[in-house]
């Protein structure tokens, strides 16, 4: 998943031959989970058509200040435009588009979506070497940039006169990961690394069986998403989960057991700024696990139990500065159980479930916690979507970084 995804995209285009790589540039926004409206300069259209676009942003395409529709005309509210985004993109930005953003010239529908908007813009700009070098150009670029504009750099290669050098609009693949790569930068978890751990873990009994329990890790993989999201570096520790991870910012390491899980953690703790354990370790294996399939010959079987090592405990045991985050599923005495969890485990929040809560616990896509802190703070949540219930939980460690 994109840190793109569900974000309100206006794509500036203006009139260069540039103009027909912002096909692709339209379908790898769409693809990374993007809202997508076009707005293009009438002289644009020599060089793409608006059906194309319109077809590829599932949007109609916005190229003047008003539309004729069944005999009426109808204006297209470039104010409306502006304050819909979440950024503007300008590829190709050609010198005359430059020059107009640079120094208010509101002769088009793309200038006037610029000057009203209030969101961050990207412009990519795309001319001739010679045009590209002109004092005027430069003086459009420093002027935009001093507004807040960000510059996607131009790249070098064969340009459309038949000269070789800079002023090539950067390819759309590299226009979306520079846009990527700077709203990560500026996300408020963009310097640290979260450990997450997630799912069930199997204790094999024999080649065949295992003991478990109906943690599906969509909690933990929610968590993960939006810490990631957030602009974090995740490793994310999952049991036996038919889920997956899609953003680049995430490194998913698989285990089975609780043995395998404990080690994977402690490989990774001391490099982490938060540890996040949501996982549902069992608290138990067979002591002794046999090679073969047992076979079903008596009418009872008995296995014995030894305990698990306590992965949340062992890394309070040897925390530094981490952040450390437990939950505690239970059944009752909930609150008493779960701050006494916190000072045994030397925790500094833990997330609270209660299987009495409708809709909380394993298998459900809704969640019901209680947020207590090490200084005894109890916050009850009401019932949320998981993907809610994440969203708190990663809020609770910004304003911990931002105290």
């Amino acid at each position: 998943m994109s840190v793109l995804k569900g974000k309100k995209i206006i794509l500036g285009v203006s009139g260069g031959i540039a103009a027909y790589k912002t096909a692709h540039l339209v379908r790898l926004f769409i693809k990374a989970g993007a809202h997508v409206r076009v707005v293009m300069t009438p002289a644009s259209k020599d060089f793409i058509t608006p059906l194309t676009l319109s077809t590829l942003s599932k949007n109609p395409v916005y190229s003047e200040f008003y539309s004729e529709e069944d005999g009426n005309e109808l204006w297209n509210n470039h104010v409306e435009l502006g304050l819909w985004a979440d950024f503007i993109v300008i590829a190709p930005a050609t010198a005359n588009t430059l020059s107009k953003m640079a120094n208010g010239n509101c002769d088009n529908l793309l200038i006037a979506t610029y000057l009203s908007a209030k969101c961050p813009v990207y412009f990519a700009p795309a001319m001739d070497l010679d045009m590209y070098k002109h004092p005027s150009t430069l003086d459009s670029f420093h002027k935009l940039k001093a507004f807040g504009n960000i510059m996607i750099p131009a790249e070098s290669g064969e340009l459309a006169s038949g000269l070789s050098g800079e002023g090539r609009m950067a390819e759309p693949e590299n226009i979306v990961s520079f846009i990527e790569d700077d709203l990560l930068s500026k996300l408020p978890l963009r310097n640290k690394t979260i450990l997450i751990t997630a799912g069930p873990t199997y204790e094999p009994i024999d080649p065949v069986r295992f003991i478990g329990n109906r943690s599906t890790g969509k909690m933990g993989f929610d968590i993960a998403e939006e810490a990631a999201s957030k602009g974090a570096q995740v490793i994310l520790i999952s049991g036996p989960s038919s889920f997956n991870v899609k953003m680049k910012n995430i490194t998913l390491v698989r285990v089975e057991t609780a043995e395998e899980m404990y080690k994977a953690c402690h490989q990774f703790f001391d490099k982490v700024d938060v540890a996040i354990a949501s996982a549902a370790v069992a608290d138990y294996k067979p002591k002794n696990v046999e090679s073969q399939k047992i076979k079903k010959k008596d009418a009872t079987l008995t296995l014995e139990l030894e305990k698990t090592k306590d992965i949340l405990a062992s890394l309070g045991q040897v925390k530094k500065n981490q952040f450390l985050i437990g939950f505690a599923l239970e059944t009752e005495n909930e609150i008493e159980h779960a701050k006494q969890k916190i000072e045994k485990k030397n925790l500094d929040l833990i997330v609270l479930n209660s299987l009495n809560d409708k809709g909380a616990g394993f298998g459900h896509p809704t969640n019901k916690v209680t947020f207590i802190d090490k200084l005894g703070t109890i916050e009850p949540m009401d019932l949320k979507s998981k993907e809610e219930v994440a969203i708190d939980i990663i809020n609770k460690i910004i304003t911990h970084y931002n105290a």
